[in-house]
C-alpha cells in the first residue's frame, strides 16, 4: 500500500445531524476538545464572557444560541485525521445541511433522550439513507430525565425504519444516572466517580463486579435490559453498518462530556475511509493519480476584517499542492490555487498539500459556484450535481439608502453565491429573495446590515410555489403570466414562474400544457452557463 493510500485510510469525514437543540454543536465541541483542537469547550448558550461554541463563529449564532451555517473542523485523534461538519439543525437552513451531507462519508445522528426522534432528524436521515451513508446514533442528555432506553431504540426504528444495535447502554437517567455499559468492550464507565472504569469478567453485568458499585435498583434493571437485548436485539454486524443498513447506538451526555470517549473510539474504528465518488460519466477513486474534487459550500466574510470569501472543497482524488493549476470544469478556465487554508470554524492556517478525504478552503474572488468540479485531468469531469430545493417564501428587498446601492448589490451577490438564500430579479431589476424558512430572511438582513453596512427594506410577496421553465418551452414566457403569478429570473438568467399557491399552479399547467415547468433545474455537463 502506498503512503498516500495509507494516509487516505486514516481520513474520516462525517457530518453531525439532528433536530435543533438536541445537543449537536455541544457534541462537536467535546469531540474537538478530545482531539486537542481546542483547550476549552464553549457551549451554545454560554452565560460567561466569550464562551461561545467554537463551531458557531457568526455573531448572530452567538446571540441566538443556534447554528445557522455549517462549520468545518479538522483534528487528529487515535492516529486518524478527522473532519467534522457541524451543520445547522434549524429547519430553515435544511438546504445547507443537505449539501453538506453530499460531501461526507458517514453521519452522526444526535437524538435528545427525552424527546426521541424529531421531524428535522427524519428529513436529514432520509438524505443520508438515499446516499447509503452509514449512520451512527448518539442518544444525548442522559444526565436529565429521559425516556426509557428501550423506548428510545424502538422510537428510532419506528420513525426511521433503520434497524439499530446498542453498543453502549445507560445505567439509569436523570437523578439516577450512574454510567454507561460498553457491551462490546465489556466494561462500565461510571458517571462522576473517581475510579471511573469497571472491567467486567466473563459473566458481564451478571457477575459480581458491579455489586455495591452502582445501586441495586439500577443493577437489576440493567441485567433485565441486557437479557432483553441479548435475546431480541439486533446483532452487531460491521458490514451492515458500513452499508448504511444498521445504526450502532451510543448513549451519553455531551454537556457533561460523558460517553464521548467510547463513542469516538468505536466510531473511528468502524466508520468508512473515503471511498469512490460518482461523476456524471462514472466514478472517481480516492487513489486515482489525477487531482479532483468539488465545492460544496461558499461562505463570505468569515473574517470580517478582510471581507473575504472561502469555497469549501472536498478533495476526492490525487494530491492538492498549493500553487497548482486546475481547470474549473463548468467554464473550462484554468486557474492557480495559490491561497488555500484548513479550518477550525473561523480560525485558519495555510495548507500546502492535501489528499483525498481532506476538506480545504480556497479563497474565492467570485469564480466559484456551489457544486463546481476542479481537476488537473485533461478530460472533462463533473461530479454529481448537488441538490437544489424550491423556496416557499418570497420577498422583495431594496436598500433604505439609495446612496448605498453599491454595498447592497455587492452583499446580495455574495450572499447569493453562498447558496444559503436564492436571489432572483424581475424585468424591472427588483431583487426578489426566495427562502425555505423565515429565519433565512432574518439572517440575510442581519448580515447585509452588519457585514455590508447596508440597511434594507423587506416586503413579503404573496407567492408560495416556484417552478423553473424547462428548455423546450415557448421563448416568450412573459405572455403566459396569469393573475396571482409573476415571472422572475435566477442568476443563470433562467425564467422561473412564482405562483400564489398549488391551486394557481395546477390551473396554469392545465391551460398551458406547452409550457414545461420543473421544480429545479440542474446545470449539467452539456449545458454550462456562466453566472
Amino acid at each position: 500500500m502506498s503512503n498516500n493510500s495509507q494516509a487516505i485510510q486514516k481520513r474520516r469525514i462525517f457530518g453531525i445531524i439532528s433536530h435543533p437543540d438536541a445537543g449537536k454543536t455541544t457534541l462537536t465541541e467535546k469531540l474537538l476538545l478530545h482531539g486537542g483542537a481546542i483547550r476549552e469547550a464553549g457551549t451554545v448558550k454560554a452565560r460567561g464572557k466569550n464562551k461561545f461554541a467554537k463551531s458557531d463563529w457568526m455573531e448572530i449564532e452567538k446571540q441566538r444560541g443556534i447554528s445557522v451555517t455549517s462549520s468545518v473542523m479538522q483534528f487528529e485523534y487515535d492516529d486518524k485525521v478527522v473532519s467534522i461538519m457541524d451543520t445547522p439543525g434549524h429547519n430553515d437552513f435544511g438546504e445547507d445541511t443537505y449539501r453538506i451531507l453530499t460531501s461526507v462519508d458517514s453521519a452522526v445522528m444526535v437524538i435528545d433522550a427525552a424527546k426521541g426522534v424529531e421531524t428535522q432528524t427524519v428529513k436529514l436521515f432520509k438524505v443520508c439513507s438515499m446516499r447509503q451513508i452509514p449512520i451512527f446514533t448518539f442518544i444525548n442528555k442522559l444526565d436529565r430525565q429521559s425516556k426509557d432506553p428501550l423506548e428510545c431504540m424502538a422510537d428510532l426504528e419506528d420513525a426511521l425504519g433503520l434497524p439499530s444495535t446498542a453498543v453502549t447502554w445507560p445505567i439509569g437517567n436523570g437523578l439516577t444516572f450512574e454510567g454507561i455499559y460498553d457491551r462490546l468492550e465489556n466494561k462500565v464507565y461510571l458517571y462522576k466517580q473517581k475510579n471511573g472504569v469497571v472491567e467486567l469478567g466473563a459473566n458481564g453485568v451478571f457477575g459480581d463486579a458491579l455489586e455495591g458499585v452502582i445501586s441495586q435498583a439500577n443493577l437489576d434493571i440493567l441485567r433485565d435490559e441486557m437479557e432483553l437485548l441479548d435475546g431480541a436485539g439486533n446483532a452487531f454486524d460491521l458490514d451492515a453498518i458500513k452499508a448504511g443498513e444498521l445504526s450502532p447506538v451510543f448513549f451519553g451526555s455531551a454537556l457533561a462530556d460523558f460517553g464521548i470517549t467510547p463513542f469516538l473510539h468505536h466510531f473511528l474504528e468502524w466508520s468508512p475511509a473515503p471511498g469512490v465518488r460518482k461523476t456524471t460519466t462514472g466514478e472517481v477513486a480516492p487513489t486515482d493519480d489525477f487531482f479532483s474534487g468539488f465545492i460544496f459550500k461558499i461562505q463570505a466574510n468569515m473574517n470580517p476584517a478582510h471581507r473575504d470569501r472561502l469555497a469549501f472543497f472536498r478533495v476526492c482524488s490525487g494530491t492538492f499542492e498549493r500553487g497548482m493549476s486546475v481547470t474549473l470544469s463548468r467554464t473550462g478556465k484554468t486557474m492557480k490555487l495559490s491561497q488555500s487554508t484548513q479550518l477550525m470554524a473561523n480560525d485558519r492556517e495555510t495548507v500546502e498539500t492535501a489528499i483525498a478525504g481532506d476538506i480545504i478552503g480556497i479563497y474565492d474572488s467570485g469564480n466559484f459556484q456551489i457544486g463546481d468540479t476542479l481537476t488537473d485531468r485533461k478530460e472533462k469531469l463533473f461530479f454529481e450535481p448537488l441538490p437544489t430545493f424550491p423556496p416557499e417564501l418570497f420577498c422583495r428587498v431594496r436598500p433604505v439608502n439609495s446612496l448605498k446601492a453599491k454595498q447592497f448589490q455587492k452583499g446580495v451577490q455574495q450572499l447569493a453565491q453562498e447558496g444559503a438564500i436564492q436571489v432572483y430579479h424581475n424585468e424591472f431589476n427588483d431583487v426578489i429573495l426566495g427562502a425555505v424558512g423565515q429565519l433565512q430572511f432574518e439572517v440575510f438582513q442581519y448580515r447585509l446590515e452588519n457585514e455590508y453596512n447596508s440597511e434594507i427594506r423587506m416586503e413579503p410577496l404573496e407567492y408560495q410555489v416556484a417552478r423553473w421553465v424547462a428548455p423546450g418551452s415557448p421563448k416568450d414566457v412573459k405572455d403566459y403570466v396569469v393573475p396571482r403569478s409573476t415571472l422572475v429570473y435566477d442568476h443563470f438568467e433562467r425564467p422561473i414562474l412564482l405562483f400564489a399557491n398549488q391551486y394557481t399552479l395546477n390551473n396554469f399547467m392545465q391551460k398551458n400544457p406547452e409550457v414545461k415547468l420543473v421544480e429545479a433545474l440542474e446545470v449539467d455537463d452539456t449545458e454550462h452557463l456562466e453566472a
